[in-house]
């Protein structure tokens, strides 16, 4: 087995609540892919209220994909 020493600042080990000085390299990538999760989540949020697609129904939006994946096998 290999150690990987990795210098991050006071506020990204707040930020991810990293509590030991020390963590397994699966428990480092899990921490990594939820702030990646919750920065695409926020991100996708922020387009749907740009475009208007946060007061759609799920139908609608349904309806929304199903009508760019016909157009995408069409063209």
């Amino acid at each position: 087995m290999r150690t990987l020493n990795i210098a991050i600042s006071d506020l990204e080990y707040e930020k991810f609540g990293i509590k030991a000085d020390q963590l397994s390299f699966t428990d480092f990538v899990d921490m990594v892919s939820r702030e990646l999760s919750r920065q695409n989540l926020k991100k996708a949020v922020e387009l749907s209220e740009r475009y208007g697609l946060s007061n759609m129904s799920m139908d609608e939006i349904s309806a929304e994909v199903k009508a760019v994946r016909n157009n995408a096998a069409h063209s």
